[in-house]
């Protein structure tokens, strides 16, 4: 379901790849994030720089609230707990910043490490 906000003007829709790519952009550029990880929905681990970045992420909007998934493969230059952190982080404020929304939830799946 897309993200819609209430103007006075009128309402805006913000589609869910849109809110994916936000989040995938923002994902990647954490130190010690080497890609984002496949296709969630298949499991698959794929290798992806910058095509298809909402592949990765998954997306669930609630009115103005946001969930997310997001996978992603690490470089192992830094501990899993902190660049899962950094991301998190990272991800919540491109995507409340870019849309008005508010990220109630960012699920961070570790779909490999590249050696």
């Amino acid at each position: 379901m897309d993200g819609k906000i209430h103007e006075k003007l009128g309402e805006v829709s913000i589609a869910d790849e849109v809110i994916a790519s936000i989040a995938g952009l923002a994902a990647t550029e954490t130190r010690g994030v080497y890609a984002l990880g496949g296709n969630i929905l298949h499991d698959q681990i794929t290798f992806s720089r910058s095509k298809s970045l909402s592949k990765s992420v998954r997306v669930h909007v609630d009115g103005n609230a946001v969930s997310l998934k997001v996978a992603l493969v690490l470089d192992g230059s830094v501990p899993i707990p902190v660049v899962s952190k950094d991301a998190a982080e990272r991800v919540r404020n491109a995507v409340e910043s870019m849309t008005g929304m508010e990220v109630e939830d960012i699920r961070i799946t570790v779909a490999g490490v590249k050696a």
